[in-house]
């Protein structure tokens, strides 16, 4: 967005669209108290709820609601804030949202010289609000994030770690870490600065020490930093196997519900189905496939796209379950497709594999005590066995139940840690070094720095503002 419209008063619905008990319409910019009293009649208190009536032009009543005033810099954009809550109605709500574009349009005097009241109000574009509350540093980028995670929070731990996020407790490590970074910073480019005293740098300030505690620091920080990417984006899990091994039976299962046609004939499914469930408040997005099976043995042109589609899934997929029929175990035909699909599994660079054997209830005891170690039995009919399921997917995630302390973050958040611990790392090396190379090592702690920056918001770049706030819904 342009600096120019970032200087734009701007109004918008900020509750959800359809009927509802309560609606919003919110204002936001630079000296709103002229409008403020064309709407109201009057300026009310700061920060005060004033309930009265929200009249027309012609002063024909739209509605009775509660207004509420907030001066800059005291409010949620840092600018001049006000909100009006009325009965939730769509239509309601887009009168008010008319009369205020209508009265900032209105003229403050008679006259010729006459301007309006508020010139250049217009509709706020996709998370306008928050994103001029970040420039204005009522919110660093990290706590503007989380308001959209607490809204889109599928889980309760995934709302109470984005509100954990959006009081601060993930940007006040990461700049913490930034402060221990800086303070090694400094003493390393003053010793550059200063070469003539021939102090021995890397021992008497403890630069390795130093070096080494901000590492540990790092890691734990990194630790709950995935736990939350986990909350926030889920684990992809596909279903994959051959025809009438239970994949539909299992997905019914795990989801609770009967979301997929489970019948004995092969093919059954033809498409992906699709459910989102939760264990120990992860989401995992579990993803029912058509069976694997040489392109050339489907039954139909439909089946085979079916199959292509399930590969494209498992390639995408977090982690793959690969069920398998313990019933049909050692009959030759079943065994040779089995080993072809587990090729063809291993081409496709498949890392989180799962391979789960179902129909236990089906075969004898021996059977299930000769499987591999690790490898999980099951009865997706009977219910047997799910849990031991539901934890190594967890497990394979690398979600640990007793985290303390996860704030929601992002893939984005992930990298710009990774990337710190590179450059530490690289630091490291330097600093090992027998003839240590301080320059390179401050250069190494000067990106390490930056990459911490980027999380918060110090370090950057307006098109990655303009993805972050475009996600976000009108009116927030």
């Amino acid at each position: 967005m342009s600096l120019a419209r970032r200087e734009d008063p701007i109004v918008a619905i900020a509750t959800a669209a359809g009927r509802g008990a309560v609606g919003i319409v919110r204002v936001s910019g630079r000296g709103l108290a002229p409008l403020v009293q064309r709407l109201l009649g009057r300026l009310p208190a700061p920060r005060h709820a004033h309930y009265g009536p929200f009249a027309a032009a012609d002063g024909q009543p739209i509605d009775q609601g509660l207004a509420l005033w907030f001066p800059a810099p005291h409010s949620y954009t840092g600018e001049d804030v006000l909100e009006l809550q009325a009965h939730g109605g769509p239509v309601l709500l887009q009168l008010l949202l008319a009369r205020c574009l209508e009265a900032a349009a209105e003229t403050g005097t008679p006259g010729a010289g006459a301007r309006a009241l508020l010139p250049g109000l217009r509709l706020a574009e996709p998370g306008e609000f928050t994103e001029r509350a970040f420039l204005n540093d009522k919110l660093d980028l990290a706590q503007a994030e989380a308001v959209a995670d607490l809204i889109d929070a599928s889980t309760e731990a995934a709302a109470r770690s984005a509100g954990r996020s959006l009081s601060g407790a993930f940007s006040h490590e990461i700049e913490a870490l930034r402060g221990r970074v800086v303070h090694l910073r400094m003493l390393v480019e003053a010793t550059l600065d200063f070469p003539e005293e021939e102090i021995d740098f890397l021992e008497r300030a403890d630069a390795r020490g130093q070096l080494d505690a901000i590492q540990a620091a790092l890691a734990a920080v990194m630790g709950r930093a995935r736990q939350g990417a986990l909350l926030r984006e889920g684990l992809s899990v596909v279903l994959a196997g051959q025809p009438n091994v239970g994949k539909s039976s299992l997905l019914n299962a795990l989801a609770g519900a009967e979301l997929a046609i489970v019948t004995a004939i092969p093919g059954t499914t033809r498409d992906k189905v699709s459910q989102t469930i939760q264990i120990e408040g992860v989401p995992l997005h579990v993803i029912d496939t058509a069976g694997l099976r040489a392109d050339e043995d489907a039954s139909d042109e439909v089946e085979r796209i079916g199959i292509a589609r399930s590969w494209a899934a498992i390639a995408e997929a977090d982690a793959v379950i690969f069920l398998h029929d313990l019933t049909r175990r050692g009959q030759p035909a079943y065994e040779a497709a089995e080993a072809e699909i587990a090729l063809r599994l291993a081409a496709h660079g498949v890392q989180r594999l799962v391979h789960v054997h179902n129909k236990r209830d089906g075969v004898a005891a021996e059977v299930v005590a000769a499987l591999p170690a690790g490898e999980i039995a099951l009865s997706a009919k009977a219910g047997e066995g799910l849990r031991a399921l539901r934890h190594e997917l967890l497990r394979r995630a690398g979600w640990q139940a007793a985290a303390e302390g996860v704030f929601i973050a992002r893939r984005r958040h992930v990298q710009a840690l990774e990337r710190t611990a590179g450059h530490l790392a690289l630091a490291a090396g330097h600093a090992a070094a027998a003839d240590a190379a301080l320059d390179l090592f401050a250069e190494e702690l000067r990106l390490a720095h930056e990459a911490l920056g980027e999380i918060t918001g110090r370090f950057t770049a307006d098109d990655l503002l303009g993805v972050i706030f475009g996600s976000f819904c009108i009116g927030k």
